[in-house]
């Protein structure tokens, strides 16, 4: 039993601190950050859009923000993170969009079936997020255009037992990643 003069942990207490403390943090920062941002991007819209994603990702990790020794530092890693994905994600539906003006008019998907497309690369782009670039390289070679190892070994100029070792990372990789 607890000693009386012992107060209670109370959740709520927690919790207010915690929204004080974020508060605080998107107080003090969150104007710098936008601006790095819109340096970066020329776009003032998308940096505010990446400066609140840059947040709410602070806000679901792990991260104690009130044990954070350098919140500057934390959040421009978190935002060139998301700087980073999001160009990636506009290559990505930019490389698509080529794609498909390079279709035969009858055969151009339905706007429908072009935003599920979109979806499941943007999905399969965050999948191999985390592999380095010649692994997912060689994970899409072999799964989109179906080459064997050789051939994978061949464009990239290793050995088929290297080809072998990089698929085994990017299967391993697809088995933990966490959906």
């Amino acid at each position: 039993m607890a000693h009386p003069s012992l107060k209670a942990f109370d959740m709520t207490e927690a919790a207010t601190l915690s929204q004080q403390t974020l508060h605080s943090l998107y107080r003090d920062h969150h104007g710098w950050l936008e601006s790095w941002l819109r340096r970066r991007m020329g776009n003032a819209w998308d940096a505010a859009d990446l400066s609140q994603d840059t947040f709410l990702r602070v806000l679901s990790s792990s991260q104690q923000i009130a044990d954070m020794q350098e919140p500057r530092a934390y959040l421009l890693t978190v935002g060139k993170r998301l700087l980073s994905n999001f160009y990636t994600r506009r290559s990505l539906e930019q490389a698509y969009l080529e794609a498909l003006a390079q279709l035969p008019e009858d055969s151009v998907p339905s706007p429908e079936q072009r935003w599920l497309l979109l979806e499941t690369l943007q999905a399969l782009d965050e999948l191999l997020d985390g592999l380095s670039a010649v692994v997912r390289r060689a994970f899409l070679w072999s799964q989109l255009e179906g080459l064997g190892y050789r051939e994978i070994a061949e464009r990239l100029d290793v050995s088929e037992r290297t080809v072998k070792r990089y698929m085994a990372q990017a299967y391993e990789h697809c088995l933990l990643v966490d959906w």
